[in-house]
């Protein structure tokens, strides 16, 4: 998966737009670009969840499966205010005018080979494993206190849906 965004920093005068992979967020040059490429990239993936589950929400077929989309829309919505409301507190712009939020999972699902409610729950604990894994690398790489609090704050959470993703999956 490829974040696309840019950022300003209040250390630097110029954008930097970037595609930043996912496990390229520690390989940056200085702790503030790793601190923005985190928050692009986590940005992105919240986002991603988000639009899938809304999506979900009008194509499952079943009762558990749409309330567990709601459940995650909501907490990915908190998620992303969090991220959004931490990144403005450190002078990172996160601009989102040319981010196309990514719906690979959803495009290639053929309707007549798979259960969509199956095909929506795999998709989203690929996804939720992709963002309990940034968590995991930044929370170990960043000595940023507002960005470990706020990880300390959602990783169990992220953890919780993973196991409520496989159980409902398991039970499908």
């Amino acid at each position: 998966m490829i974040v696309l965004g840019s950022f300003l920093s209040c250390k630097k005068n110029e954008p930097l737009n970037k595609a930043v992979k996912i496990q390229d967020v520690l390989t940056q040059n200085s702790a503030e670009e790793t601190e923005a490429s985190f928050f692009i990239a986590a940005s992105d993936l919240t986002k991603s969840i988000i639009v899938n589950s809304q999506r979900a929400q009008r194509e499952v077929t079943k009762g558990s499966v749409r309330e567990f989309s709601f459940s995650l829309v909501n907490n990915q919505n908190l998620l992303l205010q969090a991220i959004n409301k931490e990144a403005f507190n450190q002078l990172i712009i996160i601009t989102d005018f040319n981010i196309v939020v990514n719906n690979d999972q959803f495009t290639s699902f053929d309707e007549g080979k798979a259960d969509f409610d199956q095909y929506y729950m795999s998709s989203v604990i690929a996804l939720l494993s992709k963002q309990i894994e940034l968590f995991e690398s930044v929370s170990k790489a960043t000595q940023n206190t507002s960005i470990l609090k706020l990880i300390l704050y959602y990783l169990p959470k992220q953890y919780q849906l993973l196991r409520e993703a496989k159980k409902i999956k398991t039970n499908l």
